[in-house]
């Protein structure tokens, strides 16, 4: 079923404790996925949610299980796993604002490259809400420091990039623990071959439904390509940011690599810049991270799964420095601009030919227009004309 468009919080006879947080967050109507998800949720339905980035997932999973919560249980009740550590913790910000009058509720946050003995001792406060990685979930039931025998729902966020990690040994795992479920909800932007699969063995007769980006939740978004050598790369992300004169910018990487680099030479070059990718130690992910949040960081640069579960919703500028691999990549880079009815800017720098080749496949997939641009002599960007 295509859900298009939300409803008022109002008629989904919520909770006066649950309306009430919704007030404090100044929502009156629902996004199309949290209209879609939250009533079959309600009613312990399995549902597979394919919805864009950006649209309102948590609310649309967080609210049922919020709802259904006993606080006077003091069993885990429901699990939320996500791909990584900082959608987790993104997770974890969103579920404490619904559930903040909601008296007893308790959740915890578990994932790796944090102290596991901290985890432990959070656990031992008998939380009912999980949101976790699959592999720090699975380390702790190993080490028996948490029980899921009493779950009743289990949400797979970001579920088509959880599996594209490699995850889904310990999420078949994880579900097969978690007998007792009432319930399994899937939220992915795209719903690949192991989301089916999935589906297929651990759900029965599930809701589905989809939200297209369509003009309404599809942000404002222009979009350009500029053709630079590869050596000019550097200088042209410099005259960008001063073109623009962008306050909070992202810049895309496909290589760990790349964004050590590029971070480093914007930094030779006087730009407050820093990078995340995997290999950094979880604390200073977290420390820099913080500081682009804060809007303390003008130049963020990131790869693909290093990226994933930030949630800034007011970034000025998003430039791919590399083309990305995935067209699905393209479109979680470019959406963090244009946020909250604003309009954003996306560049995507092009130094070869099958760069080209990529990005018009890109364009041509995901429906957008792109803009090729060029500097003029007073570094401004004017539209290439065509010959």
């Amino acid at each position: 079923m295509e859900v298009t468009q939300g409803v008022r919080f109002d008629s989904l006879g919520l909770s006066p404790e649950i309306m009430r947080a919704l007030e404090k967050k100044g929502y009156e109507v629902s996004t199309p996925v949290q209209a879609g998800s939250i009533p079959p949720m309600m009613e312990w339905k399995d549902l597979t949610a394919k919805a864009p980035t950006g649209t309102g997932k948590t609310f649309a999973f967080g609210i049922p299980i919020v709802e259904h919560i006993d606080p006077e249980n003091n069993a885990v009740q429901a699990v939320i796993l996500a791909p990584t550590r900082e959608l987790a913790m993104q997770i974890t910000t969103e579920m404490r604002e619904i559930s903040q009058f909601k008296e007893g509720v308790r959740l915890v946050c578990l994932y790796g490259g944090q102290p596991i003995g901290k985890q432990i001792e959070t656990l031992k406060k008998k939380p009912q809400i999980v949101i976790a990685t699959p592999g720090r979930l699975s380390d702790h039931l190993k080490r028996r420091t948490v029980r899921v025998d009493q779950v009743q729902t289990v949400v797979l966020d970001e579920a088509d990039r959880m599996l594209d990690m490699g995850f889904i040994h310990d999420v078949t795992r994880l579900l097969d623990q978690m007998k007792n479920r009432k319930n399994l909800g899937l939220f992915s932007a795209t719903i690949s071959r192991e989301v089916m699969d999935i589906a297929w063995v651990y759900q029965r007769d599930a809701e589905e439904i989809t939200v297209r980006a369509d003009e309404e939740n599809k942000p404002d978004i222009h979009q350009f390509q500029l053709e630079v050598p590869m050596n000019e790369k550097l200088n042209a992300v410099e005259k960008i940011l001063s073109y623009g004169n962008y306050d909070r910018v992202m810049i895309f990487c496909n290589t760990k690599g790349n964004t050590e680099r590029v971070s480093h030479l914007l930094q030779l070059r006087g730009v407050d810049a820093q990078c995340i990718h995997g290999d950094i130690p979880q604390q200073k992910r977290e420390k820099v991270m913080a500081r682009f949040r804060n809007g303390e960081l003008r130049v963020f640069v990131a790869t693909d799964v290093a990226a994933r579960g930030i949630d800034v919703d007011d970034v000025d500028a998003v430039i791919n420095y590399d083309v990305p691999d995935e067209n699905e990549y393209y479109v979680h880079r470019i959406g963090r601009t244009g946020r909250a009815k604003r309009r954003g800017v996306a560049y995507t720098l092009v130094s070869d030919y099958p760069a080209m080749i990529r990005l018009r496949d890109i364009a041509k997939f995901t429906k957008n227009t792109v803009t090729p641009v060029q500097f003029d002599e007073a570094g401004q960007l004017v539209e290439v004309q065509k010959a």
